[in-house]
């Protein structure tokens, strides 16, 4: 009998992978950076604010290039424009390739308050600074393990803001029975 150890975590070759880093903070940006090149991402760029970030999203995912931004770790706090308005212009943009854009907001304000209103407006992961090389890895392999499907409705697009499949108890009342509609038809 052979004794098989089952992997808990798939390894990635992010050697063709894109991140972009929208913080504020230069030395912040650049421990962000290497961290992201110790796990083997092979392209990492930076952008001071949201509004430089906007450019380079642009840019790199547009239908015409074929290098694209796989993931965006952006701080909440930046002058000119902020984590907010970033994860904002991105949810509500008219192409896929900049709307689904998995996001990581990274802040050293979290709060159960920014944890709700980031997630309210679709941002994918919240990481509290400081953060460590590998938390940022553990956050990147969830959206690549457990990507969640996005949801749209009149108020909200983003990743299904639910975390938890648990199993219903209960009577089911979605299913209708064939006597339950003869019977709510009859009394009209």
């Amino acid at each position: 009998m052979t004794d098989q150890t089952e992997k808990t975590e798939t390894e990635f070759d992010l050697s063709d992978f894109t991140a972009l880093i929208v913080e504020d903070f230069s030395f912040i940006a650049q421990i962000l950076s290497l961290s992201l090149q110790e796990m083997g991402v092979g392209n990492v760029m930076t952008a001071e604010n949201g509004a430089l970030a906007q450019n380079k999203i642009q840019a790199f995912n547009s239908l015409q290039n074929d290098k694209s931004i796989d993931v965006i770790i952006l701080d909440w706090l930046m002058p000119v424009m902020d984590g907010k308005e970033l994860i904002k212009w991105i949810r509500a943009h008219k192409k896929d390739t900049i709307k689904f854009i998995p996001i990581v907001v990274c802040s050293g304000y979290t709060s159960e308050k920014l944890v709700f209103e980031t997630r309210d407006l679709g941002a994918n992961e919240v990481i509290v600074k400081p953060v460590s090389a590998s938390e940022i890895a553990r956050r990147i392999q969830y959206v690549i393990n457990k990507p969640r499907p996005f949801v749209q409705s009149k108020t909200f697009f983003g990743p299904d803001r639910r975390r938890q499949n648990k199993r219903f108890e209960g009577e089911n009342k979605r299913i209708a029975k064939p006597q339950d509609i003869k019977n709510t038809h009859e009394q009209k």
